[in-house]
């Protein structure tokens, strides 16, 4: 190797690593919340028992909730609530919206949810499934 395309590596080399001592990785934040799952006759049972909504209907994994880019054009990435409904997920700081996966096509009534994670804050956002 010539002594110019030595000199040339070595300064690049110096450059990538002297740049990557400059950069700090932001930290995430994190969203949480609660999955609730209620089915046609537990909404007519809350009528007679405003405490029914904290009951599940269902299995948490056949509800997959899913976080997209504000645009809704990117999954982020996919959630399943834990056994008690509850799910907890870091994100780098941004703006998101929350919904469920293929909530069109099993014919789900939720509300998409936006938000907004902050490093190092976390961001209560809960999802409710009627079906």
């Amino acid at each position: 190797m010539s002594p110019f395309l030595r000199c040339a590596a070595a300064s690049c080399l110096f450059l990538i690593l002297a740049g990557a001592d400059t950069v700090k990785a932001v930290p995430p934040g994190f969203v949480e919340g609660r999955l609730k799952i209620l089915s046609v006759k537990e909404v007519g049972a809350q009528l007679a028992d405003p405490g029914s909504a904290d009951r599940p209907a269902g299995d948490y994994q056949a509800y997959p909730l899913v976080i997209l880019s504000q645009d809704r054009r990117r999954e982020i990435t996919r959630i399943t609530a834990n056994a008690d409904g509850t799910y907890r997920v870091a994100l780098p700081p941004g703006s998101y919206i929350l919904d469920v996966k293929d909530r069109l096509e099993k014919n789900l009534k939720a509300e998409p949810h936006s938000f907004t994670v902050e490093s190092n804050q976390t961001v209560q956002v809960s999802m409710l499934i009627s079906r």
